[in-house]
């Protein structure tokens, strides 16, 4: 399959964009004003990349003649990690509970992170669901009634008022259970099959709508209009929110013909090999910078950059070395091979 630059650079952004959102959370334990919120708004896309690229190069590469055994390994390698980390994350929530005198035992500890998907894997969850869902439609030939045009629009509309339910709900649903329900990504999997089937279009011969929410016009009055709504307060700022699905579809759209054909360089790429390690390990990381640092000694700014470096630096060799293991790639992250 030929290089799709713009898919680096996506992969990229996604991967700074989740880790510099949980960063944010650590940082906001010192600080919290509107600067650090406004610094949220464009770590929301980073969920919603990931799954957008999952399609869009699997649909790029096999279109409906996907291969034997596509799903069993698309699925292991994402379910695997799941249960490696939620293991080990769920044992640390579990001891830290212990340390401060909860009551919570370890199993209600392991149901927390392993069932409900209580804990930031649980986009390894609606990766799987959507690999599955990508063998069905293949398989199946639902194109025949899910068309891919009609369904980006239908697929738009039932995640923002999926998402904009549970914003008007009081009561949630135990862990994220709500967030891994594929009816609030849905617009992800159609938007990718959209793209592809016109990725090799000539311009003019391209559909106008889809030329036209291509402009960067719409995205800046959009990202405009999100600043503003953020002023005083109105907005909620994570991937689950009713404003990110069209913030997500115009940046993708735009980002992806502005993007088109310029090499990734060498840092983007070695961001794309370890973006899955990275995702995985980096709230262990965060974690070992405040046990380092029990008694909130370091300015703000100091702790920032300790944040950012260990949390990078110590994703990356673990990374490293895991995929040194016979089995290492399978159990904590595989490493992508970009050339």
């Amino acid at each position: 399959m030929q290089r799709i630059e713009e898919i680096y650079w996506l992969r990229a952004y996604g991967c700074l964009a989740v880790f510099s959102f949980h960063l944010l959370d650590h940082f906001n334990q010192r600080l919290d004003n509107l600067a650090t919120d406004l610094a949220r708004i464009p770590t929301v896309l980073g969920t919603p990349i990931f799954i957008f690229i999952s399609i869009f190069l699997f649909s790029m590469r096999y279109g409906r003649d996907i291969p034997p055994g596509f799903l069993g390994s698309r699925v292991k390698h994402v379910l695997v990690p799941y249960l490696v980390y939620g293991l080990a994350y769920s044992a640390a929530e579990f001891l830290r509970l212990r340390a401060e005198g909860a009551e919570d035992g370890l199993f209600e500890t392991l149901r927390e992170y392993l069932i409900y998907a209580g804990w930031h894997g649980y986009f390894l969850i609606i990766a799987a669901q959507f690999y599955a869902f990508y063998w069905l439609y293949g398989r199946l030939d639902l194109a025949r009634w899910l068309p891919a045009t009609s369904w980006l629009a239908i697929g738009s509309l039932v995640s923002m008022a999926w998402w904009g339910y549970w914003q008007w709900r009081s009561t949630l649903p135990p862990g994220y259970l709500h967030w891994i329900a594929p009816l609030g990504w849905l617009y992800l999997f159609f938007l990718a099959l959209v793209l592809v089937r016109h990725y090799h279009d000539r311009p003019e011969s391209r559909p106008t709508w889809l030329v036209a929410l291509a402009r960067p016009r719409w995205l800046l009055a959009l990202v405009g209009l999100v600043l503003l709504l953020s002023l005083p307060g109105w907005l909620e700022y994570s991937s689950k929110e009713m404003w990110v699905v069209p913030l997500f579809l115009l940046f993708t759209l735009w980002v992806m013909g502005r993007l088109r054909g310029r090499p990734a360089p060498l840092l983007v790429r070695r961001l794309n090999e370890y973006s899955f390690g990275i995702y995985l390990a980096h709230p262990m990381f965060f974690n070992l910078v405040d046990v380092l640092d029990p008694g909130q000694r370091l300015p703000p700014g100091l702790y920032l950059l300790a944040l950012v470096v260990v949390g990078l630096a110590g994703s990356i060799a673990w990374n490293r070395a895991a995929n040194r293991l016979e089995w290492g790639g399978l159990l904590f992250g595989k490493r992508l091979r970009v050339a």
